[in-house]
């Protein structure tokens, strides 16, 4: 194990896939820029030469179309179109192209391309620059989404996207991207579809994703001096979805809030709710709920970005309502950032 940055730990898997496999390339937005994509892309250049690594004009839905072309042909692509707002110009060709053609060809025939994509607020993105979609991409059948959080997983998982034989949309939190953690060596793949449990508890199930597992983290650590111990699960991957984690987590605390960095409608937190309140209402000791991005476009602002991402105090907040506790020193107590358009002090790891 090596202590590296989660950039540090995707720049490991694009090596480590391109050394393994000749038929892998890398290509799109940044790629040989100088800042490389917050370091993701350094070195592969001139490490595998410009017939496998290089730059593409911006045209996001031609450079996805010649991914499909080039998988018909054997070859595995990885794409950085950068921010996920940027790739909405190629939804025909990964939702009516790619995604599908595993099955209009019964099998015989499959897309293998990873699509890396940057979402997250921050430095006054705005509503066109920090989107969080992830629901849409769940939506298609045909469509792995992944959304690590551990630099650990981001190796692990970019290696198993790229070599999964069909397409996936392989989601980055800008705020990730310089936190450290333990990095095994080598080929570490770790699977699609599972769900891992960040913190061990008895009183209610927090599901969550990407960043916003670090604030459900922050927010059960405060929680845990208050006589609340959560369990939070990390759903890595949410398409798949690992639902005999989540239910198994619930069937033990008989409580679900589920955390989205997404709008509130139409959200995969909506989803896991339904289908917990589906499955194990007999069981559950209180309602289950979520807490999601409101249904309006993101602001640029500092004026209005105060107080309007879900934090860690506002996660606190709903548990403690949840169990009928005295909220009123939650915000003094987990106050937000100032500025606040940083993680805070508390975040391990310059973003």
């Amino acid at each position: 194990m090596t202590k590296k940055t989660f950039s540090t730990a995707i720049n490991d898997a694009l090596h480590e896939a391109m050394r393994i496999d000749q038929s892998v390339i890398c290509y799109g937005l940044g790629v040989t820029d100088p800042k490389a994509v917050f370091n993701t892309t350094s070195n592969l250049e001139k490490k595998f030469g410009s017939e496998r690594v290089f730059d593409m004009p911006t045209s996001e839905n031609a450079m996805t179309g010649v991914a499909i072309g080039a998988a018909l042909n054997g070859i595995k692509s990885v794409i950085t179109h950068q921010r996920i707002d940027f790739f909405l110009l190629a939804m025909d060709q990964i939702v009516n192209g790619a995604a599908k053609w595993h099955y209009m060809y019964g099998g015989q025939s499959s897309i293998p391309i990873t699509i890396r994509l940057i979402i997250g607020r921050g430095w006054g993105q705005g509503p066109t620059h920090s989107q969080n979609l992830q629901a849409w991409f769940a939506h298609i059948p045909g469509l792995k989404v992944v959304m690590p959080t551990s630099p650990e997983d981001a190796k692990g998982m970019l290696l198993s996207s790229i070599f999964d034989p069909n397409p996936v949309i392989f989601l980055e939190h800008r705020w990730l991207h310089d936190t450290l953690g333990d990095v095994p060596s080598g080929d570490i793949r770790v699977p699609l579809g599972k769900a891992k449990i960040v913190k061990a508890g008895t009183d209610i199930t927090l599901v969550t994703m990407s960043y916003m597992t670090v604030e459900a983290v922050h927010a059960a650590n405060y929680l845990e001096e208050k006589g609340i111990v959560c369990e939070v699960i990390d759903l890595r991957t949410i398409k798949p979805l690992d639902w005999k984690t989540i239910m198994d987590s619930v069937a033990k605390t008989g409580r679900l809030l589920a955390l989205d960095s997404g709008f509130t409608t139409g959200s995969v937190s909506g989803e896991v709710v339904a289908r917990v309140a589906m499955e194990k209402f007999s069981i559950l000791k209180s309602a289950p709920t979520r807490l999601a991005m409101p249904d309006v476009p993101e602001p640029t602002s500092l004026a209005l970005t105060k107080g309007f991402y879900v934090r860690a105090s506002n996660i606190a907040e709903k548990v403690m309502d949840m169990f009928g506790k005295n909220t009123s020193d939650i915000k003094k107590d987990l106050p937000e950032p100032s500025p606040h358009d940083v993680p805070g002090e508390w975040f391990k790891g310059p973003f």
